[in-house]
Parts: C-alpha cells; structure tokens; sequence
C-alpha cells in the first residue's frame, strides 16, 4: 500500500475515534448507567419516559394495515437468521481455531438494550429486539466473512464495490501478483492479533 493511502487510512481511523467520542459524548445527555450489561435509568428519567409510551390498543389501531400484514414477512425470517447465527458460530468455532484467526466476538455485535428504554410498548420492545438482532447478525456475520475472506483471498476488486467490509482496506491492489504472493502470510498474521477490534 502506498504512503499516500496509508496516511489518508490513518486520517479515517482517527476521525472515526473522535466521531465515536463525540457520539458518546452526545448519549451522556441522556443519564444512564450499567449494572453489568443492563442499562439503568435514575427513577425520575423513568417516569419522564413512561409519559411518551403509546398504549399497544392505539399503536395497533393507528397502524397502516399493510404494516400488519407485511409483519409475518418480517418475521419469517427469524428461522433462516437463527440458523445462520448458529452455522456461522460453528464455522468460526471451528475454522478460526485451526486458521489462527481471533474468533469474532458476537457479543460486540448482537446487543439488546434498548428494553430498557420505559417509553416503548411491549410490541416496540419485540420490534427493537428483532431489529438489534438481525443487523447485529449481519454485522458479526460480516465481520467473519472479512476475516476469512483476508486469510484466503485478500484481493481487492477491479470493480467498484457498494460496501467495503472492515478488512477490504487491508487487501492487495487487484492484478498485483508479486504482492500478492510476498504479502499473503503478513495479512494472515494480521488476524491472529485482533483482540478488542471490531
């Protein structure tokens, strides 16, 4: 990789460091605390959010119809990403272990807290549920195809591509064979030594 790109990855990288602190910085506004992994609110937040809680009755009643119809399509496909969750568990399981890849941490990825929110009703929380974990799913899914994808082919695409996954600024320019052949075992090296990253 030239200096160029290196110096310009570098720039991202501590951007993005100071776009999370500033995000953290802007979820302190709202007071919480953890117990562990549960969110915990003072009583006094609790009860300003409990006055924004729309009943179940009104929020299914105020519901476009299509909305509830459209919900088993929503839904079905919970099997399909309970199976995936559970192949690519095993997958990484096993083949990171003889790779020497660090194993992906799903828990970094899969998170349900936003139960804790008292302004939601029980349909919303099952909403909320679904949601963080089906895009967490896709992310820790993501984050092991990256991984595997560095340890046996880490080549950019000659194409433009519509996502660049965590590792891709790590790949080989495309046609490169030398780098390709002298680089291979340095980018494998790479994923042994990626504890707390995500």
């Amino acid at each position: 990789m030239n200096e160029n790109i290196s110096q310009i990855l570098e720039k991202i990288s501590s951007l993005e460091k100071k776009l999370q602190e500033e995000l953290q910085k802007e979820d302190k506004t709202f007071d919480f605390t953890f117990n562990g992994k549960k969110v915990c609110f003072n009583k006094e937040l609790i009860n300003e959010q409990k006055h924004h809680i729309e009943d179940v009755f009104t929020y299914l009643k105020n519901a476009p119809i299509l909305y509830v119809l459209t919900a088993p399509i929503i839904y079905g496909l919970i099997i399909p990403a309970i199976i995936l969750d559970i192949t690519v568990s095993l997958y990484q399981a096993i083949n990171f272990r003889v790779y020497k890849i660090a194993l992906v941490k799903r828990d970094d990825y899969i998170v349900f807290d936003r139960g804790y929110l008292a302004y939601l009703n029980t349909i919303e929380k099952i909403n909320c549920i679904y949601c963080s974990y089906f895009n967490g799913l896709m992310a820790y899914v993501s984050e092991v195809a990256a991984r595997t994808e560095q340890f046996w082919c880490p080549i950019k695409h000659a194409r433009k591509i519509a996502y660049r996954h965590s590792r891709y600024n790590n790949f080989l320019s495309y046609g490169d064979a030398k780098a390709f052949r002298d680089e291979l075992k340095k980018l494998r090296k790479q994923l042994q030594n990626l504890e707390g990253e995500k």
